[in-house]
């Protein structure tokens, strides 16, 4: 495909190779610009089969002004997102995940408004919660890992809690910050926000709106999710420190200055301690293989040279 531009990126890192598919919502009419555009990369377009009931529950919203972008095939997140934002023609941008589940039909009609009563927000994201039907180990994990569920509010809370499964932020805000970082490839969620902050916007949870994304449903892909996160901490921990933002664990906390990685080693372990002596041991088994795999990509990674971003 022909590469698409994306002039307004500040951290730039090649050209997409993704597929670009577009489609609109019912109330939007010829060749009129949308209000909306929600950004959804994925590499299959099936994800398991969540992917399709997304695209019929996006058909189920009360807010119909949008168009969907959906950018297939490319590894990068924050590169299909930046891919999908430069084509955007409508004033707010959402993104979602390719496996998020909508967890009302209002979901777009609160975060329209939200954004649209309040400039002064640079980022709105939603609670995410347990679905009644999810099985014995994803309502565990939700549970007991911190930042795998979050509780809905019932006024805009200031929170770190905003993230890409479902997320609205003004266009304008997007490209000003200089989008999404392409290079890093992991810690998006926090960097953005970070950069949101500083532009003088508010990351905020909005009211009465939530959303369900779960982890995966079975033992063997939880582990390899959790190796996976730690290698790619790592690599950014190594090369990237400049964009390595720490993380909170509730609504309405500050976000803490970025730790040394003795301090942030310390914490794992106490982290390991207290999920032993509580009974935590999703938690438990979760942050070890995160750390083996923090461990693994760490010294694997000890003669490669810091590429310059």
């Amino acid at each position: 495909m022909t590469a698409i531009q994306r002039t307004f990126v500040k951290h730039v890192n090649g050209d997409s190779p993704a597929e670009i598919r577009t489609l609109v919502g019912s109330s939007v009419r010829g060749d009129s610009d949308p209000l909306v555009s929600i950004l959804i990369p994925t590499s299959d377009a099936y994800r398991g089969g969540y992917f399709p009931q997304l695209l019929k529950q996006l058909k189920a919203q009360t807010f119909q002004n949008f168009e969907i972008i959906v950018v297939k095939g490319d590894s990068r997140q924050g590169r299909a997102i930046n891919t999908g934002a430069a084509l955007a023609r409508g004033e707010v941008l959402i993104t979602l995940d390719d496996d998020t589940r909508l967890g009302h039909p209002e979901v777009f009609e609160n975060l329209v408004r939200a954004i649209r009563e309040h400039p002064e927000i640079g980022m709105a994201g939603v609670a995410n919660t347990i679905p009644k039907d999810a099985a014995w180990l994803v309502r565990r994990v939700m549970k007991e890992i911190p930042r795998r569920s979050s509780e809905i509010v019932h006024e805009i809370t200031e929170s770190d809690m905003a993230e890409h499964p479902c997320c609205a932020i003004p266009k304008r805000v997007f490209y000003e910050v200089g989008g999404e970082n392409e290079i890093i490839p992991r810690g998006l969620d926090p960097y953005l926000r970070r950069e949101i902050r500083k532009a003088g916007y508010k990351v905020v949870v909005i009211p009465d709106t939530y959303i369900h994304h779960l982890p995966p449903a079975s033992f063997l892909k939880l582990i390899k999710q959790f190796f996976r996160n730690g290698r790619q901490s790592a690599l950014c921990t190594k090369r990237y420190p400049q964009w390595v933002v720490e993380l909170t664990e509730r609504h309405g906390e500050e976000v803490p200055e970025r730790r040394s990685l003795i301090r942030r080693t310390l914490g794992a372990l106490c982290r390991l301690t207290g999920a032993l002596f509580s009974g935590k041991f999703i938690l438990l088994l979760t942050s070890l293989t995160y750390l083996a795999g923090f461990a693994w990509e760490w010294i694997r990674d000890q003669g490669s040279a810091p590429p310059n971003p």
